[in-house]
Parts: C-alpha cells; sequence; structure tokens
C-alpha cells in the first residue's frame, strides 16, 4: 500500500470507532441531495437568470471618475 493522507487515516479510524455515522451520513445526505426535481421550476429559474458581469470582484468604474495620472 503507498501513501495515505492524515486526514485519510483520521476517516478511516473515525468510521471503525463509530458505525453509526455511516447511517447519519446517508440519511443527512438524502435530506439535501437526493431530492426529485422540479423540471418546470429550473426552466423558469434558468429564465429569470441574469448575466453576470465581467468584474464580478469589482465594481465597475464611474464614468465621471478621473482614470489616474495624465501627465505625459
Amino acid at each position: 500500500m503507498g501513501y495515505e493522507s492524515e486526514a485519510t487515516r483520521f476517516l478511516r479510524d473515525l468510521h471503525a470507532n463509530h458505525p453509526e455515522l455511516r447511517e447519519l451520513r446517508s440519511r443527512n445526505r438524502a435530506t439535501w441531495w437526493d431530492r426529485p426535481q422540479d423540471a418546470e421550476l429550473q426552466r423558469e429559474r434558468d429564465a429569470a437568470r441574469v448575466p453576470q458581469g465581467a468584474y464580478v470582484y469589482f465594481p465597475n468604474p464611474s464614468p465621471n471618475a478621473p482614470q489616474g495620472d495624465d501627465r505625459s
């Protein structure tokens, strides 16, 4: 067997010492991810989507804002 990370060993030991976690994990997964999907609702959400701007993390510059030092 090759390299095994510390995180992998931790999870392996955790599941070995707490077998009830597998049942809990399956139940919680079903709560959030394993849900039937409504195609009509998804089409409505897609139609209402607003295109994202090019600069997500920075506001667009104001048209009246100075553009920097114009000394040449």
